[in-house]
């Protein structure tokens, strides 16, 4: 008899920096999709960019991430160097669930391999992944939607600096950041333009497009949007940012490793805030072309007035990051936030191609 279960690939690991925090993500979600309803297949793309195919965890209740990585040993399962092996692979899957953050897979790298061959996966598509992976094009398109973002100036090419002009404009201090890398990874704060040469050089580490953006004072606010299969969506609660004084801003520490770190869930706002918050969460997932989910952190400019910081197409997924935690607070538990999304995927199933 058929397995009537949903066969779910987890991809996850990749090639960008963010290799560990995908590995998390990925942990939560293998651990936590309800085996009454999916057959779980883990799969791990090495930081050498082979793919490694896991059988399902035995007890993935008590899965820790050792065991996960486990799962993908090269050494215990074949490794598919050829992307055409593994493509073959995914294709014995339902859906994908593309748990990858930062390049080669947030950016929109693996969805246009997944669309290529028909497969229905979980999250945004090429168009709007790579988008939102690139931080000068996501504010592009949002200020073409009237939407409001902070000023910035774009260096390219990995040279060049800011103006005296721009210097001017922008005042002290100011954010140094890749254009295209997550989890704060290459991010400085400015507090005197003698810094800033060792800040693009910090920055350019992760990528030769840099931004340098001013320093927008005021609350930090996320808020999560969540497509369900009818394509309506739900925006969740908003969540505020707190952290310790040691950190100057939401650092790679502050996010992964300070667990004095906190997450204020419903942040304490005017309704009218909240309103307003929550209909620039869904113009910005509109404007971008977004499905499934997104994340959008603002800040508040002096506390009453929003500015779109940056978007994230697949934001973090563990149980306790900001997204899940988000929804759970809205009445969506982890398990049901994963159902949400694969049946999302599934019914945006690509059409079969057609004859010739």
């Amino acid at each position: 008899m058929a397995d009537p279960r949903v066969r779910v690939a987890v991809v996850f690991g990749g090639r960008s920096g963010e290799h560990e925090v995908s590995c998390k993500s990925a942990l939560s979600i293998v651990r936590f999709l309800d085996r009454s309803r999916y057959d779980v297949v883990p799969v791990r793309i090495t930081p050498g960019g082979t793919w490694v195919f896991g059988p399902d965890a035995g007890s993935p209740e008590a899965l820790d991430l050792e065991g996960l990585l486990d799962l993908t040993k090269e050494t215990d399962v074949p490794a598919l160097a050829s992307l055409a092996e593994a493509i073959g692979a995914l294709r014995e899957c339902d859906v994908v669930f593309p748990a990858i953050h930062g390049p080669y897979g947030e950016d929109g790298t693996i969805q246009s391999v997944l669309e290529m061959v028909r497969l229905p996966y979980v999250g945004s598509g090429v168009f709007a992944s790579a988008a939102g992976m690139d931080k000068e094009f996501t504010k592009r398109l949002l200020v073409a939607d009237g939407l409001p973002v902070a000023d910035g100036v774009v260096l390219r090419g990995g040279t060049g600096t800011v103006t005296p002009a721009e210097r001017e404009r922008l005042g002290l201090p100011v954010f140094v950041k890749p254009s295209r890398a997550g989890s704060s990874l290459g991010v400085s704060k400015v507090d005197d333009w003698a810094e800033l040469d060792d800040a693009l050089a910090e920055a350019r580490a992760s990528d030769a497009k840099v931004l340098v953006e001013e320093m927008v004072h005021g609350r930090e606010v996320d808020l999560g949007v969540l497509e369900h299969p009818d394509g309506s969506l739900q925006v969740g609660p908003p969540l505020e940012i707190s952290f310790p004084d040691k950190h100057e801003f939401f650092d790679y520490e502050a996010k992964y490793l300070d667990p004095t770190t906190i997450f204020d869930i419903p942040a304490k706002l005017e309704p009218a805030i909240i309103e307003r918050l929550q209909d620039l969460a869904v113009r910005t997932f509109r404007s971008l072309e977004c499905r499934g989910l997104l994340r959008v952190d603002f800040f508040l400019r002096y506390g009453t007035e929003p500015v779109i910081n940056e978007v994230n197409t697949f934001p973090g997924f563990t149980a306790v990051s900001q997204y899940p935690q988000m929804f759970r607070v809205a009445g969506l538990d982890y398990p049901a936030l994963l159902d949400v999304l694969i049946a999302t995927a599934l019914a945006r199933q690509p059409k079969p191609a057609l004859e010739s």
